[in-house]
């Protein structure tokens, strides 16, 4: 454990009610940067990302980053005990952070409307596929779906091909920035008198579907329907993947007009860079290919490193494609700290990637690694609900925690 957390959210607490990415990723930062979260799990099971991916002995990888900072606390939500402890841990609370499908906290007597009358500054925070309301609220979300329906898949891929996926659980993470910055602005009308509690409710579909920039005008004012279009950006040129002589893949964004003069320059087309019908974006997308193409030519002649080194060189913004192995290596990765050892027990640690933004005057930092299941469930009743031992132990006996 590092020191004493000192981080801006230092006094906030948090009952996390959820499980696998968008609730539990929304916590995770926020505990990150100091806040308190009191993660509930089912008892003998927990969340089941403790049990994807790659192991370390019994536990996953990806929990131990995922549950980092977290307190661990058991107990069965579909048994009334169960409810009953919950109902009471968020009179305690500051926030709640649930990502069930919609109804199932009001099934439980757990809903917003069901905690309000004990503690009516509670900020509720619900990540749902669909939302609340809406005629596609009770459907099944997974953030998979949810980039399918919000327009954001019809854009990545080639065209005429299947549309590609990220192969990271994208909608979850983004739902779950939306999710911070709601819980974020609820607390701070709260704390200025503006409202008590309230709901914050975080849609995964919404989520991605604010990140089309501008593909609804498009569509609303001129019919235009964006499509995929590969490694380039539709109506921004040039911005793309090269292939270099190594066989290494490079990204340049020359797209700024004086940026793009440097770079014909760079490598050695001068008429391009003369030329006034590409002068400006709207003029480059009409000559796109042949733009593409020059920039293409030059990169095959020289390794990667030479590519990067010469346009970094005039100011022109190229870098490589990285995979885990190369940011682990790279020296500005390790001067700003994104790879963190924490402690899993006496013995082991793990190393986990450190969160951003920086702040300078109150960082995050990591306390310790994800718990182990039900490591906080009696320290936390006991402190917090005043439960005395024999209470906890026939709690324990009924399977309740």
């Amino acid at each position: 454990m590092t020191s004493p957390h000192q981080g801006p959210l230092q006094g906030i607490r948090i009952l996390e009610l959820g499980q696998l990415i968008a609730g539990p990723f929304t916590t995770t930062m926020l505990a990150y940067f100091g806040a308190e979260v009191i993660k509930v799990e089912p008892p003998g099971i927990g969340d089941p990302i403790r049990r994807w991916r790659s192991m370390k002995g019994d536990t996953s990888l990806w929990w131990y980053s995922i549950g980092r900072n977290k307190k661990s606390v058991t107990i069965d939500l579909r048994h009334p005990d169960g409810q009953d402890l919950v109902r009471e841990l968020a009179t305690q609370c500051d926030v709640l952070v649930e990502n069930f499908r919609p109804g199932v906290m009001e099934g439980w007597r757990l809903g917003p409307d069901d905690l309000k009358a004990t503690n009516p500054d509670l900020v509720y925070t619900r990540i749902s596929g669909y939302g609340q309301t809406g005629p596609y609220a009770e459907k099944p979300g997974f953030a998979s779906v949810c980039e399918g329906i919000s327009g954001f898949r019809h854009l990545n891929g080639f065209p005429g091909e299947a549309p590609v996926r990220p192969n990271l659980s994208l909608g979850d993470s983004i739902a779950s920035l939306h999710a911070i910055i709601g819980i974020l602005m609820a607390l701070n009308a709260r704390e200025r008198g503006l409202h008590q509690g309230q709901v914050v409710d975080v849609a995964l579909y919404e989520t991605m579907f604010n990140m089309l920039e501008s593909v609804v005008p498009e569509y609303a004012e001129e019919g235009i329907i964006r499509e995929a279009s590969g490694t380039t950006l539709t109506g921004i040129v040039p911005t793309n993947t090269y292939r270099c002589l190594d066989d290494k893949f490079v990204i340049i964004g020359g797209n700024g007009d004086s940026i793009f003069k440097r770079l014909m320059i760079e490598i050695g087309r001068d008429d391009f860079a003369n030329n006034p019908a590409m002068a400006d974006n709207a003029g480059r997308v009409v000559h796109q290919q042949i733009i593409d193409n020059a920039i293409a030519q030059w990169c095959q002649q020289h390794p990667i490193l030479h590519v990067i080194e010469k346009l970094e060189a005039v100011r022109v913004p190229a870098g490589p494609i990285y995979n885990a192995e190369d940011m682990a290596n790279d020296p500005h990765f390790q001067a700003r700290g994104l790879f963190e050892k924490v402690a899993v027990n006496d013995k082991e640690s793990v190393t986990i990637p450190g969160m951003s933004p920086k702040l300078t005057g109150t960082p995050g930092s990591n306390q310790w690694a994800g718990p182990a299941l039900g490591e906080h469930t009696h320290s936390v009743l006991s402190d917090l609900l005043g439960l005395a031992p024999e209470v906890l132990e026939t709690l324990k006996n009924n399977a309740v925690i």
